[in-house]
């Protein structure tokens, strides 16, 4: 289903993503860190997207036993994800004018791209090989992740009345403020489905590897 190699790299990625997570957890609650403080739901969910668009799709991209068509649609996400990742950051630290709009403008071109290449590539899609449901329910599952993080670009952006630039631009949700407490539930209801598919499907991997 998946070679030893890619089922070490995946977990070696969930290892890097926790402890950054911790980290970068600490380092925004502790004082006034640029951003502002950071939920639990909202650290969970940042760390884990990175690991699944950045890690994870880039990984499965190079498996030879997950069918080509399927890798195509990992590999094309993985590649969109990174130069977004660069443009953001720049945007972010150097310009500070990064707005939620232009993540959900990305967010919904990604989804358009792999609805096009699921269409384009039907037949293909329709024989995952050793891989079984697990192929499919992965896109299904990067659709859905997509798809929250519109959402929670749309939330987060009216919450803080669109106060995202500048040296004191809000980029987090902060775990104690009323004007947030929707979108850490909405967040963390969210995460449990996707965290308990990926457990899954690691776990499904390691005992096939």
């Amino acid at each position: 289903m998946a070679s030893t190699r890619t089922v070490a790299l995946l977990w070696a990625g969930v290892a890097l993503a926790l402890v950054m997570g911790l980290r970068f957890r600490a380092r925004q609650n502790a004082g006034h860190a640029k951003g502002g403080r950071i939920s639990n739901p909202k650290v969970l969910w940042l760390f884990f997207a990175i690991w699944f668009w950045f890690v994870e799709c880039a990984v499965l991209a190079f498996e030879p036993a997950l069918p080509f068509a399927f890798r195509v649609i990992v590999g094309a996400h993985a590649v969109s994800m990174y130069l977004r990742g660069v443009v953001e950051l720049v945007m972010l630290h150097v310009t500070k004018n990064w707005r939620p709009p232009i993540g959900i403008a990305h967010d919904a071109l990604c989804i358009a791209v792999i609805v096009a290449l699921v269409v384009a590539q039907r037949e293909a899609l329709g024989d995952p090989g050793a891989w079984g449901l697990w192929a499919p329910l992965l896109v299904v599952m990067l659709l859905f992740s997509l798809a929250v993080e519109l959402l929670y670009a749309a939330l987060f952006f009216r919450a803080v009345e669109g106060k995202t630039t500048g040296d004191d631009g809000i980029w987090f949700a902060d775990p104690d403020s009323p004007r947030f407490r929707r979108i850490n539930r909405i967040t963390f209801a969210c995460n449990t489905p996707q965290v308990l598919f990926q457990l899954a499907l690691l776990g499904a991997l390691t005992l096939r590897a």
